[in-house]
């Protein structure tokens, strides 16, 4: 409950401008840095990433192979916080940069094509499985949803640890299309976020909803998975990490 009262918090704070205004300008810069405060105070920790420029990203990397998808620095692991007065400040620096949450800190997420998100959705509704916070992400013309859960990456027992280095690389998703497990090592772009062309991410369920534990929804979204890939959608579905 203290993270939906902190959540609501945030969006409730009085704003001077436009308010609710989700376009552009002042009010969408307002909407957009509420949200992001709302999921720090939520407790997903947060870490300033690229962003699109011109057709390309931010960095000064030739030929980024992730535009707008990582995160600015190397040590992100070690700079993400929940500390509003940081993410004001990163904000400031850059009020263009996406952010990224880091995983297996606070919450892992389990990753999926965005059709079999939908058929889980609809399986676990029908169930009366309780999710989580869940977002969509739409780049190149390929749709994955997102489902956030608690976390499975710091276990008492470390030979319980789940290694996630695939999860680590973004570009690795063409080889491994299927359901993805971030956890300890990986992050995921937190909403909203802007990609090349028109590409989002977006919340379709918010980050004030309790946690579910990840293998309440591991059986219905690998069960997806691999029905559509029966169906000839996806020519693979793994989930990672697989091992320990």
């Amino acid at each position: 409950m203290e993270r939906k009262g902190r959540f609501s918090q945030w969006l409730r704070r009085p704003r001077s401008g436009a308010g609710g205004d989700t376009g552009t300008g002042a009010g969408a810069a307002d909407a957009r840095e509420d949200l992001l405060m709302a999921a720090a105070a939520a407790g997903f920790p947060l870490a300033p990433a690229a962003h699109p420029s011109g057709y390309g990203c931010s960095c000064d990397r030739i030929g980024c192979p992730t535009p707008a998808r990582h995160p600015v620095s190397f040590a992100w692991q070690t700079q993400a916080t929940t500390d509003p007065e940081k993410v004001a400040r990163w904000l400031r620096s850059d009020p263009e940069a996406n952010f990224i949450t880091a995983t297996g800190m606070a919450h892992d997420v389990l990753d999926v094509p965005v059709a079999a998100g939908r058929l889980a959705l609809e399986r676990l509704g029908e169930a009366g499985v309780e999710v989580g916070p869940v977002a969509i992400t739409s780049v190149d013309h390929q749709e994955r949803m997102l489902f956030f859960t608690a976390t499975r990456g710091t276990p008492e027992d470390e030979d319980e640890w789940w290694p996630c280095e695939l999860d680590c690389h973004p570009e690795t998703m063409d080889e491994h299309p299927g359901l993805r497990w971030h956890c300890r090592g990986s992050y995921v772009l937190l909403p909203p976020a802007r990609l090349p062309g028109d590409g989002r991410v977006t919340w379709l369920l918010g980050p004030e909803r309790p946690l579910p534990d990840p293998l309440s929804l591991l059986e219905s979204l690998t069960d997806a998975c691999a029905r559509l890939a029966d169906e000839g959608h996806e020519h693979e579905s793994h989930a990672w990490p697989i091992g320990r």
